[in-house]
């Protein structure tokens, strides 16, 4: 078996991907091989393409069957699977494998993981695995890695020097991204824990007053609200705008049942969202998708309304990029947003059962943001960050 790990940008993707090409055409003919990625989208755009490259760069030829998802490349056959639930293992149930390829492998299920390295028993068979750092609890990290000399694993840790592609400049860039525990995950490539605060780059310079954002402003932004629903718990909307470059949460609407000893119905809340966002519509309302009943009462009111993408991790990582950036901003009165920003921390006990998620107290208004920033910053304002 063969890990590698280390630093985003690293190069470590290219590097075992042409590598398990290379070992598997050179050592093998007429054999079956796993080729896995987090889900179907992320290894067509990680693997696939630079696979294509490679193939390409080589004069090797393939033959690539998208329907029945799988390559051929000489006599071997390459399946193609994606690994995002613990129910993706069924798929390579009673598949014999001379090897496989697993890219982004820690945010594999562990299910997935060990099913594949069961296929794979033609004799001579290798596993390979790439990846950015996780939890040191992280069954990669405590099953494979630290017992990397009794299971016969080669370890290769990966830094930025080690793309010789990247220039001074956008190394610098990519660590101006990150602080804390990102940086020494995503930078420095270490398996360190997530725990404290998670926006400890949230600060008063990150707040701001109307004569900062000021009406003339406003008015050349695109306006969004994001919105956490609650009905025993707090009902969060934020107004956020975003002029292109930078987003700011402008105002809050924060109802929290529990303290008011009072439950709304959703025909409440939304006469309320109709107050909170004046005469002006918003171009999208982003909603906790959770909230099924709330979004058809929002629809019927004219409002045009997307499901979040609830993927946390990634929200909360692209939220603190920002932060880091100056790129987000929140407005002193917001004062419920700035004390869950200021109090959000990681939940310890799960970081130790190899989980990673937050603590879940006090964090609507993070939800909102996660959610309004994950949901519809595309792709290539995240990569300008």
């Amino acid at each position: 078996m063969l890990i590698a790990d280390g630093s985003i940008r690293s190069g470590k993707t290219i590097s075992m991907i042409d590598g398990f090409l290379t070992w598997s055409l050179h050592t093998f003919q007429g054999k079956a091989f796993i080729i896995s990625g987090r889900s179907a989208g992320a290894l067509k755009r990680n693997v696939l393409r630079p696979m294509w490259q490679i193939l390409r760069a080589k004069g090797i030829g393939y033959y690539y069957n998208r329907s029945e998802n799988y390559v051929e490349i000489g006599s071997n056959t390459y399946y193609l699977f994606g690994a995002s639930t613990e129910a993706s293992q069924d798929v390579i149930q009673g598949l014999t494998a001379a090897g496989a390829y697993a890219d982004e492998a820690a945010l594999f299920p562990q299910s997935f993981i060990e099913q594949m390295i069961g296929r794979c028993s033609v004799p001579g068979a290798r596993i390979w695995m790439n990846c950015n750092p996780e939890s040191p609890y992280h069954f990669l990290k405590t099953d494979y890695l630290d017992r990397a000399k009794e299971k016969h694993i080669v370890h290769l840790h990966f830094t930025m020097d080690d793309n010789l592609s990247l220039s001074p400049a956008v190394k610098e860039r990519y660590e101006r991204l990150y602080s804390g525990m990102w940086y020494r995950r995503m930078i420095l490539g270490e398996w360190v824990l997530a725990e404290g605060l998670i926006y400890d780059m949230f600060s008063d310079e990150l707040l701001f007053d109307e004569d900062v954002f000021t009406q003339s402003h406003q008015a050349s932004c695109r306006r969004y609200i994001a919105l956490d629903y609650g009905t025993t718990n707090p009902m969060v909307f934020l107004d956020i705008y975003d002029d292109g470059t930078t987003l700011w949460v402008a105002n809050e609407y924060y109802y929290d049942s529990r303290k008011e000893r009072r439950q709304k119905t959703d025909e409440l809340y939304a006469d309320d969202f109709e107050r909170f966002v004046g005469g002006k519509y918003p171009d999208m309302v982003v909603v906790d998708p959770s909230a099924a009943s709330f979004k058809v009462v929002l629809r019927g009111r004219g409002y045009r309304v997307k499901d979040a993408d609830n993927n946390v991790n990634d929200g909360i990582r692209l939220v603190a990029m920002l932060m880091s950036c100056r790129k987000l901003r929140v407005h002193r009165r917001c004062e419920n947003t700035r004390r869950e920003l200021s109090n959000y921390v990681w939940d310890e006990k799960a970081a130790q059962r190899g989980e990673e998620k937050p603590l879940k107290i006090n964090d609507h208004a993070c939800d909102a943001l996660r959610y309004f920033c994950k949901t519809l910053l595309p792709k290539w304002r995240i990569q300008q960050l």
